[in-house]
């Protein structure tokens, strides 16, 4: 599987005229080699070329025995790490990580003025845009798992339970249901707390009336999930059960257009049009979705400036919201997964109104 994966990404490099690549994204490197190794403040990288002599530089600080298919080159710390890659890189194009950090390209450039840099990085973030079916199985399982983990954040819902404190029974929730724990943050926002979108979960207590946004994801064999539901406490008012409506009509409106074929604006479009129709539309503060896999969000968004199409194996979210200042917020977020002739909706947990009692 990783050497077909090294595959395509070569393939993709010689159509693109780019003959070797440095591949310094952990993620990226356990895509093609499946083997996760976090450096911290050192170099790991992976050197692929058009002739097959891939390197894998890496500090002898990470026991990493097995064979990953490709050659390792050791360093210590007092090595001068970037000069041993530097040996191994010819003359010419040479594809750069996005994420590499500027401390080590700029000494390559210097040992190696000759070559020409470029961003190498859409390469492997468009082969990993497109899940094989393996990994759409392990997306499949990691969103059932985070539907499970929903069901049981709304059942503890209620007054003696603060954000921090619901967030503290989720990550328990998590390892009873074996997953990796959260793949981000997990937001947990009572009432006014849910119009900042991205609010951290405090010490706020319910009452009656308040939403309750609940964005949380998991990680299942390193694929992450993400979803979101908005409950609330013991009431619903008439304005807030109206915004609710809203939002879930413009997620039901964005996935009902997802097709291959379909541009990502035409998507964003679908919900954000209904939500402006309805007078709600400079509340609705963000892009519609994001892609999702190894990372939470991986390369690509829903967003009115993305013109790429969906093509089948694609994922991604679909997260309309509306966020009154001062009031309350509603977000529902589901993840999709693009299919021959239309989408898979990942999360099953209802988006009937639920009011907590």
């Amino acid at each position: 599987m990783h050497k077909e994966r090294i595959g395509k990404v070569l393939k993709a490099m010689k159509e693109q005229n780019i003959p070797q690549m440095l591949v310094s994204d952990p993620p990226s490197i356990f895509y093609l080699l499946g083997k996760w190794i976090h450096p911290g403040e050192r170099m790991l990288v992976l050197y692929l070329n058009d002739q097959g002599e891939h390197r894998l530089f890496i500090n002898e600080l990470f026991p990493v025995y097995e064979d990953l298919g490709v050659v390792k080159v050791w360093f210590k710390d007092t090595d001068k790490s970037v000069e041993l890659v530097a040996k191994h890189v010819d003359t010419g194009t040479v594809g750069i990580d996005k994420n590499w950090p500027a401390r080590f390209l700029l000494e390559l450039m210097a040992v190696k003025s000759d070559c020409t840099y470029v961003n190498g990085s859409p390469i492997i973030d468009g082969i990993r845009t497109m899940k094989d079916d393996t990994e759409k199985d392990l997306m499949r399982k990691s969103s059932t798992l985070n539907d499970a983990a929903m069901g049981k954040v709304v059942e503890l819902i209620s007054s003696e339970y603060t954000e921090k404190k619901v967030v503290q029974e989720l990550l328990s929730i998590y390892e009873e249901l074996g997953t990796e724990g959260p793949s981000f943050s997990p937001i947990i926002a009572y009432g006014a707390n849910g119009a900042d979108p991205h609010h951290g979960p405090d010490n706020s207590v319910l009452k009656e009336g308040d939403s309750i946004i609940i964005d949380i994801g998991t990680k299942y064999n390193s694929y992450c999930s993400d979803m979101t539901r908005t409950v609330f406490y013991r009431s619903v008012s008439p304005k807030a059960r109206e915004v609710y409506n809203i939002v879930r009509e413009a997620n039901a409106r964005a996935i009902s257009v997802i097709k291959p074929g379909v541009r990502f604006c035409d998507i964003d479009a679908a919900a954000r049009d209904y939500i402006e129709e309805k007078g709600y539309g400079k509340y609705f503060t963000h892009r519609t979705g994001h892609s999702i896999g190894i990372e939470v969000h991986d390369f690509g968004d829903v967003s009115s400036v993305n013109t790429d199409c969906v093509a089948p194996g694609m994922i991604f979210s679909i997260e309309p919201g509306i966020y009154l200042t001062g009031d309350f917020g509603v977000r529902i977020e589901d993840l999709v997964m693009v299919t021959e002739d239309g989408c898979e909706v990942l999360n099953k947990f209802t988006k009937d109104l639920i009011v907590v009692e």
